[in-house]
């Protein structure tokens, strides 16, 4: 197996879907007064927000976040969030290409359904549906419990090497998502072969935390910014992060700074259906550049420990495109595609 060591994979959030109510995603109010949108572009209305995994987890936090940015700012208004959780997020990618032509359905998504799109052999890929934005991006944490053996992320690399099936390795996502290639990245990395390591998948942060919480796993490999209650209190340890640099809030080295030569970020976007006009595509396109010129999107960027990636267009087409590729071809490595 070829070595995997500083490949930085951008990691995906999975599917925010805008359906509309009976009167469609189309103008309706104008943007209102102390927010940062055009006074001219009217809102969207009706929209609902898909997440393609169980509440609680990354996914569904982006999307509750900008549900409610949207809809406190005047970009939308009655903006519903619902879950369709499902082998590891294809359930949703597949309703999505399923409603071609939907331009009242749009997908909160990310590099775990591109990754599950592959284990799962699902028939529908995120290169089918059509992209609208990248929105954050964040870096991996390796996370215990407050009552772990190991203090350090060189006191749990060193009793990995020992024993690799031995010590069980959660994530909040299935098998080719960011929780997943983050550790089998991090175990190729330090000297230890991907194929021994103890993989535990969970649908999502919220179903994740209570098996950090209840030592249930050696270590778990997620986002931070999905724990940062629990992290604050003392309940989660951060050994590190996987950033290029040390994530704000979080007392925590890099794996970089631990002498670990390995680079990984997860990342966030929205995509529709395929299908759509250009004039819908760009409808939706202008309400998440109004979003995310809010002062509200802006805080939560920062309360939530993610970094702003916002790109649209052509530019997230190419992305997406590329990390297609990308994760396939790391997926072929591990045998998992």
């Amino acid at each position: 197996m070829r070595p995997m060591k500083g490949l930085r994979l951008a990691a995906v959030a999975t599917g925010l879907v805008l359906a509309a109510s009976a009167c469609g995603v189309t103008g309706g109010a104008e943007t209102g007064e102390g927010s940062d949108t055009s006074s001219s572009a009217e809102a969207l209305t009706g929209l609902r927000i898909l997440v393609p995994n169980s509440p609680g987890g990354g996914y569904d936090t982006t999307a509750r976040v900008a549900a409610k940015v949207m809809d406190e700012t005047d970009v939308a208004t009655g903006t519903e969030v619902f879950n369709l959780a499902g082998a590891g997020g294809t359930v949703g990618l597949a309703r999505m290409v399923n409603e071609k032509g939907n331009a009242d359905l749009t997908m909160l998504m990310g590099l775990g359904v591109v990754g599950a799109s592959y284990t799962n052999d699902s028939e529908a890929k995120l290169t089918e549906t059509t992209p609208l934005a990248r929105l954050i991006e964040e870096p991996g944490a390796i996370m215990v419990s407050k009552d772990s053996p190991y203090n350090t992320i060189d006191d749990l690399v060193q009793a990995w090497k020992k024993d690799p099936s031995s010590i069980a390795v959660g994530g909040g996502s299935s098998p080719g998502g960011p929780d997943h290639l983050l550790p089998m990245q991090l175990a190729d990395t330090v000297g230890i072969n991907p194929a021994e390591v103890n993989f535990v998948s969970y649908d999502g942060g919220g179903d994740l935390l209570p098996a950090i919480l209840g030592n249930k796993l050696g270590f778990a490999a997620s986002g931070a910014g999905e724990y940062l209650d629990q992290i604050k209190t003392g309940e989660i340890r951060v050994l590190a992060t996987s950033g290029e640099e040390r994530l704000e809030g979080v007392d925590a080295p890099t794996l970089t700074e631990s002498d670990i030569d390995l680079v990984f970020s997860n990342w966030r976007g929205i995509v529709a259906p395929p299908g759509i006009d250009d004039a819908e595509r760009e409808q939706l396109v202008a309400a998440l550049e109004q979003m995310h010129g809010t002062e509200e999107w802006q805080e939560a960027l920062t309360t939530n420990g993610w970094s702003d990636a916002f790109i649209t267009g052509d530019e997230f087409t190419s992305f997406l495109t590329e990390q297609d590729q990308r994760v396939s071809d790391v997926l072929s490595k591990l045998g998992l595609a």
